[in-house]
């Protein structure tokens, strides 16, 4: 089972630990157009492997190779994130399934659901918990 961990306790623990990492899943679009989590203030930057890849959004069936190349290792507590949590706990249980020993899920993800208007990143997630985030 993947836990979930809420956006502000993700911080906290990247904080916390230096070899913990961030690894967004979603595609170069979102990245490109939506914006990245902003781990600068921690010396970091979060690893950038999508989950499904655009525009076809085939599964990336390199996806755990991608991992080691970015050089994490199943001793690497990892946190995977993407726009709502959906695509970042499929990639967290193929990481599990691959040996990755610490992977978590961020609840809600980078925008979180739609409010009542269809906006994203105002009811929870990354975005509405206030935490760095920047365009690309």
């Amino acid at each position: 089972m993947i836990e979930d961990v809420e956006a502000d306790k993700v911080w906290e623990a990247l904080e916390a630990d230096p070899a913990a990492q961030l690894c967004d899943v979603r595609t170069d679009a979102e990245w490109n157009f939506v914006g990245l989590p902003d781990l600068q203030a921690l010396g970091r930057e979060p690893v950038l492997i999508p989950w499904q890849v655009y525009p076809s959004m085939q599964r990336n069936g390199a996806f755990v190779d991608h991992l080691r190349q970015a050089g994490l290792s199943p001793e690497t507590p990892v946190y995977f994130i993407c726009r709502s949590g959906a695509r970042s706990l499929a990639a967290a249980q193929a990481a599990a399934a691959a040996g990755f020993a610490s992977v978590y899920n961020v609840a809600e993800g980078f925008e979180g659901p739609p409010d009542q208007d269809g906006h994203r990143g105002t009811v929870s997630g990354w975005k509405a918990a206030g935490l760095p985030w920047r365009q690309r």
